[in-house]
């Protein structure tokens, strides 16, 4: 909880000072099933992580741009869990962008809504004995979501991006990703229907996390 307390307390002095905290570290094209994009890397000197930024297409003004945040998940997103809709998300926005023609999806270090691999891991421990997801993360000593999202707007005003259409199902997510340089101006659903291994969890981020879904 400490380092949680003392990262926002850092953060939130480097933005009153005005002092750039992500910088582009690199670039190159990245071809994928779903299309090219051209993939970034950002460096945080706050968090001392790395994120980084699809890009795909001419992002042209910069406004209104189709853009999807989304939280690393290693089991969701590589291993494919079926305990989460993370994985499902990633590709469905990935689809999304290409068929838009233009679009960033950002690709943010914060795994286990910000607690960390190990301590996610914990998390499934506790839920396998019956907590649910906002439980397992108290249990531990974490606040349910303990994300950032002031780094998603520096990097995207950094991409040129003004005004972005926010893949997202979670009305919370809105403010965290506007800021200076930067609105929000719709939020698109990005919904992935319930099964037997997800319902009891969405439902739990319906309820107890504000998420706005209609399968659960």
């Amino acid at each position: 909880m400490l380092n949680w307390l003392t990262h926002r307390a850092r953060l939130a002095w480097q933005r009153v000072q005005g002092k750039p905290f992500v910088t582009r570290a690199a670039a190159a094209k990245l071809p994928t099933e779903y299309g090219e994009f051209d993939i970034v890397a950002f460096e945080d000197s706050v968090d001392r992580q790395t994120h980084v930024a699809l890009v795909h297409g001419d992002l042209g003004s910069g406004e209104n741009v189709l853009v999807r945040v989304h939280s690393s998940c290693v089991t969701g997103d590589i291993f494919h869990s079926a305990r989460c809709d993370c994985g499902p998300q990633l590709d469905t926005a990935m689809r999304r962008i290409v068929a838009e023609g233009r679009g960033v999806l950002l690709y943010l270090n914060q795994e286990g809504r910000g607690i960390g691999l190990a301590n996610k891991i914990r998390a499934y421990s506790l839920q396998d004995e019956g907590f649910d997801t906002v439980e397992a993360n108290e249990r531990l000593g974490f606040p349910a979501d303990k994300r950032e999202y002031g780094v998603s707007v520096r990097i995207l005003v950094d991409l040129g991006v003004h005004s972005v259409r926010l893949l997202s199902n979670n009305p919370l997510k809105l403010a965290g990703v506007a800021g200076v340089g930067l609105s929000v101006s719709e939020r698109i659903p990005i919904e992935i229907p319930a099964t037997d291994d997800t319902r009891r969890y969405l439902k739990t981020k319906k309820e107890k996390l504000g998420h706005e879904l209609t399968s659960v």
